[in-house]
This record gives C-alpha cells, sequence and structure tokens, in this order.
C-alpha cells in the first residue's frame, strides 16, 4: 500500500515532468486531471475527455511509471479515465468490490455480537457523530474485520467521493518505517490525517513501538479534532493492551467500546446456513447442525468447512451426508488444529515489537539491542512450543546450553521488570492472534 495519498502522488509526478519535459506541454494535459486512487499496483487518474485519455496513454505512460517507482519505489502503471461515468464504473468494479462481500445485511447477528453490530451500524448511518473512536474486541475469526468493511461500505454508498483508509496495525508501522527510509514522512502523514474515515485492524500492533505510537496518536488526535471518523480492532480491550501507552489507552476509550464473543450453537447454525446461501446450495439440518457443534469458536473455520463441503459435494459428487460432513470438518482441523505457534512466527513478532530485522536477531551480533530480543525469541519459543532445548538452539544458531542460559536469563529479570513482563505478554498474546 503506497504511503502517498493519490492528489500528492499525482503532484510529484507532475512536478517532475514539468521538470523533463517543460510546463507548457505538461500543463496542457495534466491540469485538469484529478487523481481517483491507487490499487492492485494501478494509479487512477481522472482527465476530462476520451481525447486526453488517448493522449496522455500513449505519451505519458512510460515517464509517469518510471516517476513514480523513483518517487516512491513502487511500480504503478497509470490508467486514465475519461469523465466521471467512467470513474464511478471503475470504483463499482473495483473498490466496492471487498465491501459488497462484507455487508450488515450478511452479517449474521447473535447475542454475542448483537451490541457490536449495533454500534457498528449506527457509525456507518452516521459517522462523525455517534462514537469516535469505536473500537470492537473479541478474539481472531468472530467478525470484527466483516463490520469493519460493512462501516466502510456504507459510507462509500452513502457518500462516493469520501476518502477512506483500511490498514492493519502492524502494516502501519511498515508504512511508517518506510516513510522514514525514504524520507517521505509528510506524505505517510497526509495519507492518514485527510482521511475521512480511518478503519484499523488489530490496532494492538502498534503496542510497544514508541515512534509508531507517537505518530499514531497524532494521526488521531488531527482526526478527532476534524469530527472524522476512526474505527478500530483489537483482540483485548484497551486496558489490556500493556504495552500501549496511557494517552493512546485514554483516548480509545473515549468512544465506545464494543466486545464480540463467540458465537452459541443457534447463532453457528444459522452462520453454517448463511455461508451455503451465498454458495447457492442447501445443507440439511444434521449437517448444519453437527458443523455448528464441532466448530465453537471461529467463524472462518464455519466458512472453511462449508466450502470444503460444497467442493467435494459438487466437484467430485459426494452425498450431502453426516459423512461427508465429518470429512470436511476434518480436513479444517488438519488445515487449522488450533493455535501451534512455530519459531518463525515467534520470530516475526519479536522482529516486529522491537523493530529488528530477523536476520540480525538470529545474526551472530551480542550487542544489548539484540541480546534481549534474541533472548526473548528463546523464551518465547520454548513457552509456546514443544521443542527441544537443542531444537531451539539450532533454529537460533546457538548451542543448546547457551539457549538454555538465555531463557534462564529472562525468567530472572521476569521476577523484578514488570516492564518486561507485560512486553512478553502482549507479544504472546500477539501471536496467538495471528
Amino acid at each position: 500500500m503506497s504511503m502517498f495519498t493519490p492528489a500528492a502522488l499525482l503532484d510529484g509526478v507532475v512536478k517532475q515532468l514539468i521538470r523533463e519535459k517543460g510546463d507548457v506541454l505538461v500543463n496542457t494535459w495534466f491540469e485538469d486531471a484529478e487523481a481517483i486512487a491507487i490499487k492492485d499496483g494501478v494509479f487512477v487518474v481522472q482527465v476530462t475527455d476520451t481525447v486526453k485519455q488517448e493522449t496522455m496513454t500513449k505519451r505519458f505512460t512510460d515517464n509517469v511509471t518510471d516517476i513514480i517507482e523513483e518517487l516512491s519505489g513502487e511500480r504503478l502503471r497509470p490508467l486514465y479515465l475519461a469523465g466521471e461515468d467512467e470513474v464511478a464504473r471503475w470504483r463499482v468494479e473495483n473498490e466496492d468490490s471487498i465491501y459488497a462481500s462484507y455487508t450488515f445485511e450478511r452479517f449474521i447477528v447473535g447475542k454475542c455480537n448483537k451490541f457490536a453490530h449495533a454500534a457498528a451500524y449506527a457509525v456507518a448511518h452516521n459517522p462523525e457523530m455517534s462514537y469516535n473512536p469505536l473500537l470492537i474486541w473479541g478474539q481472531s475469526g468472530l467478525g470484527k474485520t466483516h463490520l469493519l468493511y460493512a462501516i466502510g461500505g456504507e459510507m462509500r454508498r452513502r457518500k462516493r467521493a469520501a476518502r477512506i483508509v483500511y490498514i492493519k496495525g502492524d502494516d502501519f508501522t511498515n508504512e511508517l518505517v518506510s516513510s522514514i527510509r525514504l524520507g517521505m514522512a509528510e506524505q505517510f502523514r497526509e495519507k492518514y490525517r485527510q482521511a475521512d474515515l480511518l478503519l484499523v485492524d488489530d490496532i494492538q500492533f502498534i503496542a510497544g513501538k514508541p515512534q509508531t505510537q507517537e505518530e499514531f496518536f497524532h494521526t488521531f488526535n488531527t482526526m478527532h479534532e476534524a469530527g472524522k471518523q476512526i474505527v478500530l480492532t483489537s483482540d483485548r480491550p484497551p486496558k489490556e493492551i500493556l504495552t500501549l501507552e496511557d494517552r493512546l489507552r485514554t483516548r480509545f476509550e473515549w468512544g465506545l467500546l464494543a466486545d464480540i464473543q463467540p458465537p452459541d450453537l443457534e447463532t453457528r447454525m444459522a452462520l453454517v446456513q448463511a455461508k451455503a446461501d451465498v454458495l447457492h446450495f442447501k445443507i440439511p439440518h444434521d449437517v448444519t447442525e453437527y458443523i455448528a457443534a464441532a466448530i465453537e469458536s471461529n467463524v472462518r473455520q464455519i466458512e472453511g468447512a462449508v466450502k470444503t463441503l460444497y467442493a467435494q459435494h459438487t466437484l467430485m459428487g459426494l452425498p450431502l451426508d453426516l459423512d461427508l460432513a465429518r470429512n470436511a470438518i476434518a480436513d479444517i482441523f488438519v488445515k487449522n488444529p488450533g493455535l501451534r505457534p512455530t519459531p518463525d512466527l515467534i520470530l516475526e513478532e519479536v522482529s516486529s515489537y522491537y523493530g529488528l530485522p530477523a536476520e540480525r536477531i538470529r545474526g551472530t551480533a551480542r550487542t544489548k539491542d539484540i541480546m534481549l530480543p534474541r533472548q526473548v525469541v528463546l523464551y518465547l519459543i520454548r513457552q509456546l512450543t514443544e521443542l527441544s532445548l537443542p531444537e531451539i538452539g539450532r533454529f537460533i544458531g546457538q548451542h543448546h546450553t547457551t539457549a538454555m542460559h538465555s531463557i534462564e536469563k529472562i525468567e530472572l529479570q521476569l521476577r523484578k521488570n514488570p516492564a518486561l513482563q507485560n512486553a512478553i505478554d502482549d507479544m504472546t498474546k500477539n501471536i496467538k492472534s495471528r
């Protein structure tokens, strides 16, 4: 995802084109151009008519592509759309595709999520006036992201020109780091602070990262003061994100906190039927009840089971009965057996948390900034996996006695360092929510 807003990117492109080709030529064609979107490797620009569309495509496409790569490090191809009708068609075919799949109508409401659904619906139909921010929290796979997309889709339908930004918490950090490295911090800030609606998924991933929290603090304040809507999701309430700065925790609690709990049996059965309806096939009642009883807490697993059932029924001609359902459920549990953190996943989380490349943590450097994250990796692998000490040592490139010594050092520090205990608790929860 580009750190530029479309408008900022077009401005940079035009300035560079003028330096290369002169202002008379460039202004003749680009004076009325309007940047629309950056999506899937395409930079969408609206022009006034088909003459400009054809000429700019032929004469400027290669130059613009090269300039964009020079400015942003991304290889984007310009797409020139003639007039508002072409732009509207493009938006329907592209921007709205994800929103069409995740609507309020397709969200199955039960006791477990009724309050969160009502809060999201209120925000979507009356943004900036209901609850700002809205923070929806609950464990993975219960529909938090569905509600984010539903809010975005409703705003898009009501206000076609609205600037909607969706980002995951860890991607916010990654974009910030890239913007600093490329000297483009202002473009990064403009992208977020000028949004009409900011949707942040898994906000807990910014905790423990001082510079990321600082940047998000100012983004939050700027948007909130301008009356722009902010919606966040998290796997836990703000008070349980232990390394989240107090000033952010306070702001997250300014608006409304809404939790989603695991669905009860009746809601899970409704989910099975709803997923089947999307695929246009009918599941017998006993099969529906079997799937709902077998999968107790993860909506995504229910969807996966229904899709597997559908594929085996339609592609292989197998009957829709309990035997087929048992096989579908078995396939789901084999592919996703629940939380079994891998050393690589643990290393990825610790790397992200401390802002250090994974290869440095696994390297041989023994500086203070490297040693603590490396010891934390070893400790978490020991706590969260069934690997033996020799296996843990081999993963990090150490003898097992050295690995054991590192783990013991962390255990000793945890007894007298609450901040480290909080950091490890947060990292553990982040690993379990991935």
